[in-house]
């Protein structure tokens, strides 16, 4: 590595050694965060890849990166039974890890003050890694790939991200103003972060990079200074980058996390109505053309949030939609495991006592683009799956047993439209994977 990547390197662990990131209270605990639970549970990434579900006990589980832990502690509670293992750059960030870990019980966690680059000097195999919000800062994000993907287990899944240089442009605007100014030569510190709010403070609001990127309120919080306008080593790069990357790497591309939220046919006014040269071209294009076009239209995404692992390892499945009449018969149906709370369960037995919508997607709202609600009848026949999985076949069972009838005509319900009704709920579901179906 080249004398001047190497003085980077030493600036970025300078820079997390005095302000360590992310800045949350060693008490606080996402316990209860459905949602970040769910994005960081193996199972999610396994099952979206394989359309199988895997338990946790036994794994061995990567954070990349770690900083002070936080993502550790919610690594460790989204994967009952997994070790964690935590790296980062900075020794005074891994201190801070150690300490949250024990602080919360988490006894099956250890903590290396390393290079991402340095990784097989652990001698270990990792069955998921999750690299968050530090890939961008690396000198060479290509070798950071490889060092990870020498530590995957065959099987395994990497959950990684990279700046969006689109979706982020502000920002990096913001920086090459501070860079001119001086303040992100070495590591930048309090005094920097004083220069910053005091710039900013003094621009007119209409300003562009005062209007697009600032946040009065949020500048109080210097942690939020430093990761976006003060952050050493950031860059931004495009989807065919990305891909170009992960090419580099002979890795490969499972999907963007939040996936629903990539829809390149969401952009349009009618779908079903464009344009001819769009209506011809677009259907032909590829997966990583369309992320593409996606962010150059519409640029939401701060950054391209992804899985990826070794390729050729997809298992092959029939999409649930495609399923036969007797697959599904003989199917398993899981609710999710971030789902799977005493709290979320009262609810729904609330929600079926008064005869309100069941709002499922208020626990975990990030795979889907509007509230998901299901009648209280109909969601009351999930009720099981709060004990533990079931046959398709037993929660049709329990729905006739709540819903036996039929309200236009009080006739009964057949066996016949009770597994229809049963099977389009769960298809419904499984499409936000808050239910996991097996055959």
């Amino acid at each position: 590595m080249d004398h001047q990547n190497l003085e980077l390197i030493e600036n970025i662990r300078q820079q997390f050694d005095n302000t360590p990131y992310p800045r949350i209270p060693l008490e606080q605990s996402p316990k209860d965060n459905s949602e970040l639970l769910y994005l960081h549970n193996f199972v999610t990434a396994y099952y979206f890849r394989n359309r199988i579900v895997i338990n946790t006990e036994g794994k061995v589980i990567l954070d990349a990166g770690c900083g002070t832990g936080y993502k550790s502690l919610v690594l460790a509670l989204a994967n009952p039974g997994a070790k964690i293992v935590g790296i980062d750059l900075s020794e005074e960030s891994v201190k801070l890890a150690e300490k949250r870990l024990q602080y919360h019980g988490v006894g099956n966690a250890e903590f290396y003050a390393v290079k991402i680059e340095d990784l097989l000097s652990l001698g270990l195999e990792f069955d998921y890694i999750n690299a968050d919000e530090v890939l961008y800062l690396l000198p060479a994000p290509i070798a950071g790939l490889q060092a990870m993907k020498s530590v995957l287990a065959p099987d395994g899944i990497i959950r990684t991200n990279l700046h969006s240089s689109n979706g982020r442009a502000g920002v990096f605007r913001a920086q090459a103003v501070f860079k001119t100014m001086g303040l992100m030569n070495g590591s930048p510190g309090e005094v920097e972060i004083e220069i910053v709010r005091e710039t900013m403070e003094a621009l007119q609001d209409e300003v562009g990079l005062k209007a697009f990127t600032w946040n009065s309120d949020r500048a109080q919080n210097e942690a939020w200074i430093m990761a976006n306008y003060l952050l050493v080593g950031d860059k931004g790069c495009t989807i065919p980058e990305v891909f170009a990357m992960l090419r580099g790497a002979d890795l490969e591309f499972i999907s963007m996390v939040a996936w629903h939220r990539w829809e390149l046919m969401d952009l349009f006014k009618d779908p079903d109505d464009l344009p001819p040269f769009l209506a011809m071209s677009l259907p032909e294009a590829s997966l990583e053309e369309r992320l593409h076009l996606f962010d150059l239209l519409h640029p939401l995404h701060r950054l391209f949030d992804f899985w990826c692992g070794h390729p050729n390892r997809t298992q092959a499945f029939v999409p649930v939609g495609e399923w036969t009449e007797a697959q599904w018969r003989e199917a398993r149906v899981h609710l999710h495991p971030q789902l799977r709370t005493s709290q979320i369960r009262e609810d729904l037995s609330n929600c079926i006592d008064s005869q309100t919508p069941f709002e499922i997607s208020r626990y975990i709202i990030v795979p889907t683009l509007a509230p998901v609600a299901i009648e209280s009848t109909m969601a009351a026949c999930l009720l099981p799956l709060w004990d533990r999985p079931q046959s398709v076949v037993s929660l049709v069972e329990q729905w006739l047993q709540i819903g036996s009838q039929i309200s236009v005509n009080l006739e009964s319900v057949s066996d016949e439209t009770a597994f229809e009704v049963v099977k389009e709920l769960l298809i419904r579901l499984e499409v936000f994977l808050y239910v996991l179906l097996e055959p």
